[in-house]
């Protein structure tokens, strides 16, 4: 197999060749069709995430074939088409995997960073943590659904029922929730970075009720407001954005530091919280209704060998969505 390994923190991915590795019990080998690049996978790369481990192979939007299974395996077949995300494993036996909480597993596996992910043509996967995707779509579309659409999905639940929608940072995962919240009947309100009217202008193609930048005030209050962005400073934004009793949700696995506010921005009941990975279930149900949906995922390729290059292009805003890389 070939792999672009991260070996040091901070250091260009290296093209590597590896030995072809086995399942074990319980895994399953996947052929890696596609692998979406996250913002998470530079957090990875530059060390911002604690512990960092190398070498690794970063990528946790994984889509490809069954194509060798570990001992005991049911429920999967060779050949069949799967997703794998970031949360790799979980223990099943903590408080948290035992309170339908395995996000907050104390004890978990993430792919991409602390086992190797899909920046590779084969990566290995716990079966569990593997998602049937059937036939419909194409590998380079789904993949961003991996991770952008899910932490999307989550935090769009977490964010409530309010008809009035903020998104700050409109990138991979703000396009494809973009979307789900239009279909779900809400107004989209999105802010790009101060001047970006292209984004802007991309916001309102998927449906946005008003675009503008993250310096802009709502033209009206928001029941709640998602942050995509890694920028503490949209917090206080974002809460003088929200009605009474609104909620902020922060998606993002790193922000910068939050700075410091009035109280009054908080109060009359505003929340907020955070969102910190993703359940089976998750994914579960959003890749159920994603389909019905319709969901149109903007991407860029590249080939597995241009991957520093997609990092570099994701780091500078080069691009609208997603990008993906092609084995």
């Amino acid at each position: 197999m070939n792999a672009m390994l991260l070996k040091q923190i901070g250091a260009p991915l290296e093209w590597t060749e590896l030995p072809d590795r086995q399942p074990g019990a319980g895994e399953i080998r996947v052929k890696v069709a596609a692998c979406g690049v996250c913002r998470t996978d530079l957090h990875v790369v530059d060390g911002e995430l604690p512990d960092p481990q190398v070498p690794i192979i970063p990528g946790h939007e994984i889509v490809g074939r069954i194509d060798a299974l570990g001992a005991g395996v049911e429920g999967l077949s060779i050949g069949e088409r799967v997703g794998i995300p970031w949360l790799g494993h979980t223990c099943g036996v903590c408080p948290y995997c035992i309170g339908n909480q395995e996000n907050l597993c104390d004890h978990p596996i993430f792919t991409g960073f602390t086992r190797d992910g899909g920046f590779a043509t084969a990566t290995i996967a716990d079966a569990r943590f593997a998602f049937p995707l059937g036939e419909a779509g194409s590998d380079v579309a789904i993949a961003p659904l991996l991770c952008a659409g899910l932490i999307g999905w989550r935090s769009l639940v977490i964010a409530g029922a309010g008809k009035k929608l903020g998104l700050y940072g409109f990138g991979a995962a703000a396009h494809i929730i973009a979307q789900v919240a239009k279909w779900q009947g809400r107004s989209v309100f999105a802010f790009t970075r101060p001047g970006d009217t292209a984004t802007q202008a991309f916001a309102r193609s998927l449906g946005a009720t008003w675009a503008g930048g993250s310096d802009e005030m709502s033209p009206e209050p928001l029941d709640a407001a998602i942050i995509f962005a890694v920028v503490g400073a949209l917090v206080p934004l974002a809460l003088k954005a929200v009605r009474k009793g609104g909620r902020i949700v922060c998606a993002g696995i790193h922000m910068s530091d939050i700075p410091s506010f009035p109280y009054r921005l908080l109060w009359e009941e505003r929340q907020l919280v955070s969102v910190a990975n993703l359940t089976r279930q998750d994914g579960l149900d959003f890749l159920r209704i994603a389909p019905e949906i319709g969901i149109i995922t903007q991407t860029t390729s590249y080939p597995l060998k241009q991957a520093n290059e997609a990092l570099a292009d994701l780091r500078a805003g080069r691009f609208e969505g997603a990008a993906v890389l092609v084995p």
